[in-house]
C-alpha cells in the first residue's frame, strides 16, 4: 500500500489500472474477444464455476473482476489462505439472502477441507458460482471435488506488446509524467509478462524523481534485474528445473544453458547440483559413467568459490551434460527388477547361494573368476534386466555380458 504526501493510503497504480470490463483486459486473446470463450459466457448472461491458473501478474483477478461488473453479479472475494472458516460460513449466509453469489477466491490450491466442506454443497445445488485463481497447476494441486465442479482455463503469459500498452494506458494517471517509449519497453521486457510488476515499477520510478520525468538511469537504479517467476511453491520454479534437465536430455546444450542462467538467477544452486548429480546417473549413466564423478568435483569446486565464480564451472560442466552420449540402461534395468518383486512370486534364492550351502561354487576358484552357476531364482531362470544400449562404452560391456552369459547360463 502506498501513501500520499498528507498520508492518506492510496491504491496502488495496479489496483486503479485494473480493466472495468473483460474488453478492456490486456492479452489472453484465446478466451476474450470475439466469439472467445469468456466473452460468449458475458455476452450469454451466463456464469459458471472457473479456476483461472497462470503466472502472477497476468490478470486473473482483473479477469474475474470484470466478468461479474460485465454481468451485474453480487460478488465477495475471499483468500483460501487468509480468510477463516467463520468468514466462509458469513458469504453462504449472503448468498442465501441475495439468493445467490459469486465468490472470487485467490489461492484457491491452499483449500483446506474444512473450508471446502462450507462450499461443496452450495458449488453443487448452484447457490455459489466459484471463480478461483491460482498460480499452481490445478490438475495437480487443486481436490478433485472442487475442481470437478468447475471448468479449467489456463491464462497465457503476457507479452511485451500486451505489456508496453497497459503502461501507456496508465501514464494518464500520473501526473505530469514524462517518459520516452524506451524506457517503457525496457519495464515492460524487465517484467517478463507480470503486468502487475510493470505498473509497480513504473509508480515507484515516477515518485523516485523530482521532477516527474522517468528515464532509463532511474529505472536501472530501482531495479535492473528481469522478473522471472520462481516462486519455490509454485509452478514456475519447477518447470524450470524440469526444462533444465529435459534440455539436457535432449542435448540442446543452448536450452541447458538458459534454464540453468534461469536457476542461477533464482539463488538456488542447491536444485542445481542435485538435478546434475540425477541427470549423471539417469540420463548420461553407462554411456559416460565418469561424469557422475566429474559433477562431484564441479559441484565441490562451486561450493568452494560460491557466487559468481561458480557460474564459470557450472557453464563447463553443463556444456559436458549435455553434449555426453545419453543412456538410461542402468535405471530401466533396476526399475524391471523392481516391477518383478512387485508383482510377480519371484520365488526363493537357489539353495546353493545359502550362506550354509557346500554346494556354492566359489567364483574366485574358476578361470576368470567364472563358473557356470544358477543365480536367478527358478522362477526367474533366464530373465533379462539389463539391455545395453549403443554406444561406444555399453557396446564393451554388452561383450563382456555375453561371453559371461554363455558360462554361466
Amino acid at each position: 500500500m502506498c501513501y500520499n504526501i498528507c498520508g492518506d493510503i492510496m491504491e496502488p497504480l495496479a489496483i486503479q489500472m485494473r480493466p472495468k470490463s473483460l474488453d478492456d483486459v490486456l492479452g489472453q486473446k484465446h478466451l476474450i474477444g470475439n466469439n472467445k470463450i469468456l466473452s460468449n459466457l458475458r455476452n450469454n448472461g451466463k456464469l459458471f464455476s472457473m479456476i483461472l491458473y497462470g503466472q502472477p501478474g497476468i490478470g486473473k483477478t482483473s479477469i474475474a473482476l470484470a466478468i461479474v461488473s460485465d454481468l451485474k453479479l453480487q460478488y465477495r472475494m475471499l483468500n483460501a489462505t487468509i480468510n477463516n472458516k467463520k468468514d466462509f460460513d458469513i458469504v453462504i449466509e449472503e448468498a442465501k439472502m441475495y439468493d445467490g453469489l459469486v465468490i472470487i477466491m485467490d489461492e484457491i490450491h491452499r483449500l483446506n477441507k474444512d473450508k471446502q466442506d462450507v462450499l461443496l454443497p452450495y458449488l453443487e445445488n448452484g447457490l455459489i458460482t466459484l471463480i478461483g485463481m491460482t498460480t499452481s497447476n490445478p490438475y495437480h494441486s487443486i481436490n478433485p471435488a472442487i475442481r470437478s465442479r468447475c471448468q479449467m482455463f489456463e491464462l497465457k503469459t503476457l507479452n511485451t506488446s500486451d505489456v508496453i500498452e497497459g503502461l501507456k494506458r496508465s501514464t494518464k494517471l500520473l501526473d505530469g509524467i514524462q517518459i520516452d517509449d524506451k524506457s517503457i519497453e525496457y519495464i515492460a521486457k524487465l517484467s517478463s509478462g507480470d503486468m502487475r510488476f510493470a505498473y509497480n515499477l513504473l509508480e515507484i520510478s515516477y515518485y523516485s524523481t523530482n521532477n516527474k520525468k522517468v528515464t532509463l538511469d532511474i529505472i536501472k537504479k530501482i531495479n535492473n534485474k528481469p522478473n522471472y517467476f520462481h516462486d519455490k511453491n509454485g509452478d514456475g520454479y519447477y518447470e524450470a528445473i524440469s526444462a533444465f534437465q529435459k534440455s539436457i536430455r535432449g542435448s540442446d546444450v543452448d536450452a541447458a544453458l538458459h534454464y540453468l542462467a534461469r536457476l542461477i538467477e533464482a539463488d538456488d544452486l542447491d536444485i542445481i547440483y542435485r538435478r546434475m548429480s540425477v541427470i549423471a546417473y539417469e540420463d548420461i549413466g553407462l554411456a559416460n559413467p565418469m561424469m557422475g564423478v566429474k559433477v562431484d568435483a564441479a559441484i565441490n569446486a562451486c561450493e568452494r568459490l560460491g557466487l559468481p565464480e561458480a557460474r564459470i564451472i557450472l557453464a563447463n560442466i553443463v556444456i559436458e551434460l549435455a553434449l555426453s552420449p545419453k543412456s538410461n540402461s542402468a535405471y530401466l534395468a533396476l526399475d524391471k527388477a523392481l516391477n518383478d518383486i512387485k508383482t510377480k512370486d519371484v520365488g526363493r534364492v537357489p539353495l546353493h547361494l545359502n550362506n550354509h550351502s557346500d554346494k556354492y561354487k566359489y567364483p574366485h576358484d574358476y578361470p576368470n573368476h567364472i563358473v557356470k552357476q544358477q543365480y536367478l531364482p527358478d522362477k526367474l531362470k533366464g530373465t533379462r534386466y539389463y539391455n545395453p544400449q549403443n554406444n561406444k562404452y555399453e557396446n564393451n560391456l554388452k561383450k563382456i555380458n555375453d561371453k559371461i552369459k554363455e558360462i554361466i547360463d
